[in-house]
Protein backbone atom coordinates (compact mmCIF):
# COMPACT_ATOMS: atom_id res chain seq x y z
CA UNK A 1 0.00 0.00 0.00
CA UNK A 2 2.81 2.35 0.66
CA UNK A 3 4.20 1.68 -2.46
CA UNK A 4 1.09 2.44 -4.40
CA UNK A 5 0.60 5.56 -2.10
CA UNK A 6 4.03 6.73 -3.24
CA UNK A 7 3.86 6.22 -6.61
CA UNK A 8 0.28 8.63 -6.71
CA UNK A 9 2.29 10.90 -5.03
CA UNK A 10 5.12 10.80 -7.69
CA UNK A 11 1.81 10.93 -10.36
CA UNK A 12 0.13 14.03 -8.53
CA UNK A 13 3.54 15.80 -8.65
CA UNK A 14 3.85 15.87 -12.55
CA UNK A 15 -0.21 16.12 -12.63
CA UNK A 16 -0.06 19.60 -10.37
CA UNK A 17 2.97 20.88 -12.63
CA UNK A 18 0.90 20.47 -16.19
CA UNK A 19 -2.53 21.86 -14.29
CA UNK A 20 -0.13 25.14 -12.62
CA UNK A 21 0.36 26.39 -16.20
CA UNK A 22 -3.29 27.07 -16.04
CA UNK A 23 -4.38 27.44 -12.54
CA UNK A 24 -2.62 30.56 -10.31
CA UNK A 25 -3.53 29.00 -6.75
CA UNK A 26 -1.66 25.85 -8.35
CA UNK A 27 1.31 27.31 -9.44
CA UNK A 28 1.89 29.77 -6.81
CA UNK A 29 2.35 26.31 -3.95
CA UNK A 30 4.58 24.51 -7.54
CA UNK A 31 6.64 27.30 -7.07
CA UNK A 32 7.05 27.95 -3.60
CA UNK A 33 7.83 24.37 -2.77
CA UNK A 34 11.10 24.72 -4.95
CA UNK A 35 11.73 26.96 -2.07
CA UNK A 36 11.44 25.09 0.77
CA UNK A 37 14.32 23.82 1.31
CA UNK A 38 17.23 26.37 0.76
CA UNK A 39 14.53 28.81 2.88
CA UNK A 40 14.84 26.49 5.86
CA UNK A 41 18.54 25.72 5.02
CA UNK A 42 19.53 29.46 5.31
CA UNK A 43 17.66 30.02 8.46
CA UNK A 44 17.74 27.04 11.03
CA UNK A 45 21.44 25.86 12.11
CA UNK A 46 21.87 21.95 12.40
CA UNK A 47 22.62 23.04 16.35
CA UNK A 48 19.00 25.16 16.78
CA UNK A 49 16.40 23.90 18.98
CA UNK A 50 13.42 23.88 17.03
CA UNK A 51 9.85 23.89 16.58
CA UNK A 52 7.94 22.61 13.58
CA UNK A 53 4.57 23.57 13.38
CA UNK A 54 2.39 22.04 10.32
CA UNK A 55 -1.14 23.58 9.03
CA UNK A 56 -2.63 22.85 6.36
CA UNK A 57 -4.20 26.19 5.63
CA UNK A 58 -5.01 29.46 7.17
CA UNK A 59 -8.25 27.81 9.28
CA UNK A 60 -5.66 25.59 10.84
CA UNK A 61 -3.10 28.63 11.66
CA UNK A 62 -5.57 30.20 13.41
CA UNK A 63 -6.52 27.31 15.71
CA UNK A 64 -3.11 26.50 16.07
CA UNK A 65 -1.89 30.19 16.95
CA UNK A 66 -3.08 30.41 20.56
CA UNK A 67 -0.41 27.82 20.79
CA UNK A 68 2.35 28.56 18.98
CA UNK A 69 1.97 31.59 21.42
CA UNK A 70 2.19 30.23 24.28
CA UNK A 71 5.06 28.02 23.56
CA UNK A 72 6.70 31.36 21.87
CA UNK A 73 6.47 32.66 25.53
CA UNK A 74 7.78 29.38 27.50
CA UNK A 75 10.21 28.70 24.86
CA UNK A 76 11.49 31.87 23.48
CA UNK A 77 15.02 30.53 22.19
CA UNK A 78 13.48 27.92 20.22
CA UNK A 79 13.36 28.21 16.93
CA UNK A 80 10.11 27.97 14.47
CA UNK A 81 9.82 26.62 11.03
CA UNK A 82 5.97 26.62 10.08
CA UNK A 83 4.75 25.04 7.09
CA UNK A 84 1.62 25.16 4.97
CA UNK A 85 -0.06 23.19 2.58
CA UNK A 86 -2.37 25.88 0.72
CA UNK A 87 -1.64 28.91 -0.72
CA UNK A 88 -4.27 30.38 0.87
CA UNK A 89 -2.67 29.89 4.22
CA UNK A 90 0.81 30.43 3.05
CA UNK A 91 0.47 33.55 0.89
CA UNK A 92 -1.68 35.39 4.17
CA UNK A 93 0.87 34.51 6.99
CA UNK A 94 4.13 34.02 5.51
CA UNK A 95 5.24 37.05 7.08
CA UNK A 96 3.96 35.90 10.76
CA UNK A 97 5.72 37.33 13.49
CA UNK A 98 4.67 34.03 15.27
CA UNK A 99 7.86 31.37 12.88
CA UNK A 100 11.48 31.97 12.07
CA UNK A 101 10.57 30.77 8.77
CA UNK A 102 7.46 30.18 6.79
CA UNK A 103 7.37 27.41 4.19
CA UNK A 104 5.42 24.93 1.65
CA UNK A 105 5.18 21.32 2.97
CA UNK A 106 7.38 19.89 0.09
CA UNK A 107 4.89 16.79 -1.41
CA UNK A 108 4.44 13.59 0.06
CA UNK A 109 7.74 11.62 -0.85
CA UNK A 110 9.74 9.72 0.87
CA UNK A 111 12.87 11.44 -0.30
CA UNK A 112 10.85 14.89 0.71
CA UNK A 113 10.42 13.72 4.20
CA UNK A 114 13.75 12.55 5.35
CA UNK A 115 15.70 15.49 4.14
CA UNK A 116 13.08 18.09 5.55
CA UNK A 117 13.55 16.37 8.76
CA UNK A 118 17.27 16.37 8.23
CA UNK A 119 17.30 19.73 7.52
CA UNK A 120 14.69 21.46 10.34
CA UNK A 121 15.76 18.54 13.00
CA UNK A 122 12.68 19.38 15.54
CA UNK A 123 12.63 19.21 19.10
CA UNK A 124 9.09 19.13 18.80
CA UNK A 125 6.53 18.92 15.99
CA UNK A 126 2.48 20.02 15.87
CA UNK A 127 0.53 19.17 13.45
CA UNK A 128 -2.71 20.98 13.41
CA UNK A 129 -6.30 19.17 13.06
CA UNK A 130 -5.79 17.43 10.31
CA UNK A 131 -3.18 16.95 7.53
CA UNK A 132 -2.11 12.90 7.74
CA UNK A 133 1.23 12.67 5.50
CA UNK A 134 2.11 9.01 5.62
CA UNK A 135 5.70 9.21 4.56
CA UNK A 136 6.23 12.00 6.66
CA UNK A 137 4.86 10.73 9.53
CA UNK A 138 6.62 7.23 9.29
CA UNK A 139 9.89 8.99 8.44
CA UNK A 140 8.77 10.91 11.87
CA UNK A 141 7.92 7.56 13.69
CA UNK A 142 11.25 5.56 12.58
CA UNK A 143 12.81 8.22 14.39
CA UNK A 144 10.94 8.24 17.37
CA UNK A 145 10.57 12.57 17.43
CA UNK A 146 8.24 14.21 19.86
CA UNK A 147 4.74 14.95 17.59
CA UNK A 148 1.47 15.66 18.66
CA UNK A 149 -1.33 16.04 16.57
CA UNK A 150 -3.94 18.84 18.37
CA UNK A 151 -7.57 19.87 17.85
CA UNK A 152 -8.45 16.99 15.85
CA UNK A 153 -11.37 15.33 14.75
CA UNK A 154 -12.53 12.24 13.52
CA UNK A 155 -15.32 10.90 11.94
CA UNK A 156 -16.61 7.14 11.68
CA UNK A 157 -16.30 7.84 7.38
CA UNK A 158 -12.67 8.62 7.67
CA UNK A 159 -10.71 5.57 5.83
CA UNK A 160 -8.09 5.65 9.91
CA UNK A 161 -11.38 3.75 10.95
CA UNK A 162 -12.34 1.08 7.99
CA UNK A 163 -10.96 -2.58 7.54
CA UNK A 164 -8.67 -1.25 4.62
CA UNK A 165 -7.44 1.81 5.92
CA UNK A 166 -4.30 0.30 7.76
CA UNK A 167 -1.61 2.19 6.09
CA UNK A 168 -3.01 5.25 7.06
CA UNK A 169 -3.83 4.29 10.57
CA UNK A 170 -0.42 3.46 10.92
CA UNK A 171 0.51 6.92 10.42
CA UNK A 172 -1.14 8.27 13.30
CA UNK A 173 1.03 5.82 15.62
CA UNK A 174 3.83 9.05 14.79
CA UNK A 175 1.76 11.11 17.13
CA UNK A 176 3.21 10.87 21.14
CA UNK A 177 -0.32 12.20 22.18
CA UNK A 178 -3.64 13.14 19.98
CA UNK A 179 -5.65 16.14 21.59
CA UNK A 180 -9.36 15.81 20.37
CA UNK A 181 -12.09 18.11 20.15
CA UNK A 182 -14.57 15.96 21.09
CA UNK A 183 -15.51 12.56 22.59
CA UNK A 184 -16.62 10.84 19.94
CA UNK A 185 -12.84 11.25 18.16
CA UNK A 186 -11.34 10.35 21.53
CA UNK A 187 -13.84 7.24 21.27
CA UNK A 188 -12.98 6.55 17.67
CA UNK A 189 -9.32 6.26 18.07
CA UNK A 190 -9.76 4.12 21.27
CA UNK A 191 -10.95 1.79 18.89
CA UNK A 192 -8.40 1.59 16.70
CA UNK A 193 -6.14 1.11 20.00
CA UNK A 194 -4.90 4.45 19.94
CA UNK A 195 -4.37 5.17 23.81
CA UNK A 196 -2.12 8.12 23.85
CA UNK A 197 -5.28 10.62 23.58
CA UNK A 198 -7.35 13.35 25.54
CA UNK A 199 -9.86 15.88 24.51
CA UNK A 200 -8.70 18.87 25.33
CA UNK A 201 -11.75 20.52 23.39
CA UNK A 202 -11.10 23.20 20.57
CA UNK A 203 -8.02 25.88 20.65
CA UNK A 204 -10.06 28.30 18.77
CA UNK A 205 -12.44 29.37 21.70
CA UNK A 206 -8.82 30.44 23.14
CA UNK A 207 -8.32 32.00 19.92
CA UNK A 208 -11.06 34.22 19.78
CA UNK A 209 -11.46 34.85 23.43
CA UNK A 210 -7.97 36.91 23.18
CA UNK A 211 -9.95 39.07 20.40
CA UNK A 212 -12.07 40.55 23.68
CA UNK A 213 -8.62 41.49 25.36
CA UNK A 214 -7.03 43.65 22.19
CA UNK A 215 -8.11 46.92 21.37
CA UNK A 216 -11.51 46.26 18.65
CA UNK A 217 -11.82 49.97 17.65
CA UNK A 218 -12.58 50.44 14.02
CA UNK A 219 -12.48 54.36 13.72
CA UNK A 220 -14.51 54.51 9.89
CA UNK A 221 -16.63 51.16 10.91
CA UNK A 222 -17.46 53.44 14.22
CA UNK A 223 -18.12 56.46 12.10
CA UNK A 224 -20.29 54.38 9.20
CA UNK A 225 -22.17 52.68 11.89
CA UNK A 226 -23.32 56.18 13.69
CA UNK A 227 -24.82 54.23 16.64
CA UNK A 228 -27.33 52.69 14.58
CA UNK A 229 -29.02 49.48 14.64
CA UNK A 230 -25.64 47.27 12.41
CA UNK A 231 -26.20 44.00 10.39
CA UNK A 232 -22.67 42.55 9.71
CA UNK A 233 -22.48 39.90 7.00
CA UNK A 234 -19.20 37.98 7.31
CA UNK A 235 -17.51 35.87 4.99
CA UNK A 236 -20.20 35.95 2.32
CA UNK A 237 -20.34 33.65 -0.97
CA UNK A 238 -22.62 34.30 -3.89
CA UNK A 239 -25.10 31.60 -2.70
CA UNK A 240 -25.27 33.40 0.79
CA UNK A 241 -25.91 37.06 -0.95
CA UNK A 242 -29.45 35.45 -2.37
CA UNK A 243 -30.80 35.35 0.82
CA UNK A 244 -30.08 38.45 2.25
CA UNK A 245 -29.27 41.26 -0.47
CA UNK A 246 -33.60 41.64 -0.95
CA UNK A 247 -33.97 42.45 2.60
CA UNK A 248 -30.88 45.05 2.80
CA UNK A 249 -32.52 46.98 -0.70
CA UNK A 250 -35.65 46.86 1.71
CA UNK A 251 -34.22 47.99 4.96
CA UNK A 252 -32.61 51.06 4.72
CA UNK A 253 -32.93 52.40 7.94
CA UNK A 254 -30.49 49.66 9.17
CA UNK A 255 -26.74 49.67 8.52
CA UNK A 256 -25.05 46.34 6.98
CA UNK A 257 -21.81 45.62 6.48
CA UNK A 258 -20.70 43.06 4.04
CA UNK A 259 -17.65 41.61 4.13
CA UNK A 260 -17.41 38.90 1.10
CA UNK A 261 -14.72 35.56 1.19
CA UNK A 262 -13.89 37.00 -2.56
CA UNK A 263 -12.62 40.44 -2.40
CA UNK A 264 -12.02 40.73 -5.67
CA UNK A 265 -13.51 43.82 -7.76
CA UNK A 266 -15.69 41.84 -9.73
CA UNK A 267 -17.27 40.34 -7.37
CA UNK A 268 -17.76 43.33 -5.14
CA UNK A 269 -19.21 45.02 -8.15
CA UNK A 270 -21.79 42.29 -8.51
CA UNK A 271 -22.66 42.73 -4.77
CA UNK A 272 -23.23 46.37 -5.10
CA UNK A 273 -24.85 45.81 -8.37
CA UNK A 274 -27.60 44.53 -6.92
CA UNK A 275 -28.34 46.97 -4.03
CA UNK A 276 -30.40 49.67 -4.52
CA UNK A 277 -29.48 51.37 -1.33
CA UNK A 278 -26.29 53.76 -1.09
CA UNK A 279 -23.70 51.41 -1.04
CA UNK A 280 -19.83 51.97 -0.23
CA UNK A 281 -16.72 50.05 -0.32
CA UNK A 282 -13.91 50.34 1.54
CA UNK A 283 -11.35 50.69 -1.44
CA UNK A 284 -13.53 53.96 -2.28
CA UNK A 285 -13.50 55.24 1.18
CA UNK A 286 -9.57 54.67 0.67
CA UNK A 287 -10.20 57.02 -2.10
CA UNK A 288 -11.61 59.63 -0.35
CA UNK A 289 -15.65 59.11 -0.50
CA UNK A 290 -17.74 59.83 2.14
CA UNK A 291 -18.94 56.78 4.42
CA UNK A 292 -21.12 58.09 7.21
CA UNK A 293 -24.80 58.44 4.86
CA UNK A 294 -24.64 55.19 3.14
CA UNK A 295 -26.31 52.33 3.95
CA UNK A 296 -23.90 49.45 3.10
CA UNK A 297 -20.54 49.09 3.49
CA UNK A 298 -18.59 46.54 1.23
CA UNK A 299 -15.57 45.73 3.38
CA UNK A 300 -13.54 44.67 0.21
CA UNK A 301 -10.16 44.54 2.10
CA UNK A 302 -8.57 41.65 4.97
CA UNK A 303 -7.51 42.30 7.98
CA UNK A 304 -10.69 44.04 9.95
CA UNK A 305 -13.63 41.39 10.13
CA UNK A 306 -13.09 39.98 13.81
CA UNK A 307 -13.01 43.87 14.54
CA UNK A 308 -15.83 45.12 12.87
CA UNK A 309 -17.56 41.98 14.28
CA UNK A 310 -17.60 44.21 17.83
CA UNK A 311 -19.99 46.61 16.16
CA UNK A 312 -22.72 44.00 15.09
CA UNK A 313 -26.16 44.11 16.51
CA UNK A 314 -26.67 40.92 15.00
CA UNK A 315 -24.52 38.62 12.24
CA UNK A 316 -25.24 36.47 9.35
CA UNK A 317 -21.94 34.19 8.51
CA UNK A 318 -21.24 32.79 5.36
CA UNK A 319 -20.05 29.46 3.31
CA UNK A 320 -23.27 27.19 4.82
CA UNK A 321 -25.77 28.90 1.98
CA UNK A 322 -23.86 26.90 -0.70
CA UNK A 323 -21.37 23.75 -0.03
CA UNK A 324 -18.09 26.19 0.61
CA UNK A 325 -17.83 25.27 4.00
CA UNK A 326 -19.70 27.59 7.01
CA UNK A 327 -16.58 29.92 8.19
CA UNK A 328 -15.83 31.10 11.93
CA UNK A 329 -19.38 31.11 13.94
CA UNK A 330 -17.47 31.46 17.09
CA UNK A 331 -15.40 35.01 16.04
CA UNK A 332 -19.04 36.96 16.16
CA UNK A 333 -20.28 34.39 19.28
CA UNK A 334 -17.63 35.51 21.44
CA UNK A 335 -19.07 39.07 21.19
CA UNK A 336 -22.12 37.80 22.28
CA UNK A 337 -24.06 38.64 19.34
CA UNK A 338 -27.06 36.28 17.74
CA UNK A 339 -26.27 34.41 14.91
CA UNK A 340 -27.29 33.82 11.27
CA UNK A 341 -26.06 30.61 9.25
CA UNK A 342 -26.98 29.16 5.81
CA UNK A 343 -28.46 25.44 5.79
CA UNK A 344 -25.20 23.35 5.27
CA UNK A 345 -23.74 23.14 8.39
CA UNK A 346 -23.64 19.26 9.76
CA UNK A 347 -19.46 19.35 9.30
CA UNK A 348 -19.62 21.90 11.99
CA UNK A 349 -19.94 20.92 15.36
CA UNK A 350 -20.19 24.31 16.59
CA UNK A 351 -22.80 25.50 14.41
CA UNK A 352 -24.86 22.10 15.41
CA UNK A 353 -24.52 22.83 19.20
CA UNK A 354 -25.45 26.65 19.62
CA UNK A 355 -28.77 25.77 17.25
CA UNK A 356 -29.81 23.12 19.62
CA UNK A 357 -29.23 26.28 22.21
CA UNK A 358 -30.63 28.53 20.05
CA UNK A 359 -28.27 31.16 19.78
CA UNK A 360 -27.71 30.39 16.51
CA UNK A 361 -30.47 29.87 14.01
CA UNK A 362 -30.03 28.43 10.16
CA UNK A 363 -32.33 29.06 7.23
CA UNK A 364 -32.99 27.90 4.03
CA UNK A 365 -34.79 31.06 1.96
CA UNK A 366 -34.56 34.48 2.08
CA UNK A 367 -38.63 34.47 3.72
CA UNK A 368 -37.07 32.69 6.45
CA UNK A 369 -34.12 34.89 6.55
CA UNK A 370 -36.51 38.14 6.51
CA UNK A 371 -38.33 36.28 9.34
CA UNK A 372 -35.31 35.77 12.10
CA UNK A 373 -33.77 39.02 11.03
CA UNK A 374 -37.19 41.57 11.36
CA UNK A 375 -38.09 39.17 14.91
CA UNK A 376 -34.34 40.66 16.08
CA UNK A 377 -34.26 44.00 14.68
CA UNK A 378 -37.69 44.89 16.54
CA UNK A 379 -36.98 42.44 19.54
CA UNK A 380 -33.67 44.14 21.52
CA UNK A 381 -34.37 41.04 24.40
CA UNK A 382 -34.34 38.50 21.99
CA UNK A 383 -30.65 39.80 20.73
CA UNK A 384 -29.47 40.38 24.67
CA UNK A 385 -30.75 36.97 25.15
CA UNK A 386 -29.51 34.55 21.53
CA UNK A 387 -25.79 36.88 22.27
CA UNK A 388 -25.62 35.55 25.83
CA UNK A 389 -25.74 32.48 24.76
CA UNK A 390 -23.43 32.54 22.37
CA UNK A 391 -21.05 34.45 24.72
CA UNK A 392 -21.55 31.67 27.48
CA UNK A 393 -20.63 28.82 24.84
CA UNK A 394 -17.17 30.76 24.04
CA UNK A 395 -16.44 31.25 27.97
CA UNK A 396 -17.62 27.49 28.35
CA UNK A 397 -15.49 25.72 26.30
CA UNK A 398 -11.67 27.65 26.33
CA UNK A 399 -8.83 26.05 27.92
CA UNK A 400 -7.43 24.02 25.23
CA UNK A 401 -4.46 25.90 25.14
CA UNK A 402 -3.24 25.40 28.86
CA UNK A 403 -3.99 21.27 28.79
CA UNK A 404 -2.01 21.45 25.77
CA UNK A 405 0.71 23.49 27.08
CA UNK A 406 1.06 21.34 29.99
CA UNK A 407 1.56 18.17 28.06
CA UNK A 408 4.93 19.63 26.80
CA UNK A 409 8.19 19.74 28.79
CA UNK A 410 11.10 19.94 27.13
Amino acid sequence: MRLLYSIGIHIASVVIKLLALFNLKLKLGVNGRKATFNKIKSSIKPTDKTFWYHCASLGEYEQGLPVFEALKEKYPNYKVVLSFFSPSGYEVRKNTTIADVVVYLPLDTKTNARRFLNLVNPDYIVFVKYEIWPNLLLEVKKRNLNAILISAVFRESQNFFKWYGSFMKASLFAFKHIFTQDENSKTLLKNINYNNVSVSGDTRFDRVTNQLKVDNTVDFIEKFKNNQLCVVFGSTWPDDDKLFLDYINQNPDIKFIIAPHNIKESYTSSIKSQLTVKTISYSEMMSGKNISDSNVFILDTIGYLSRVYSYADMVYVGGAAGHTGLHNILEPAVFGVPIIIGKNYDKFPEAKTLIKLEGVTSIKTPVAFKEIISNLKTDPSLRKKQGKINADYIEKNRGAVTKIQDYINL
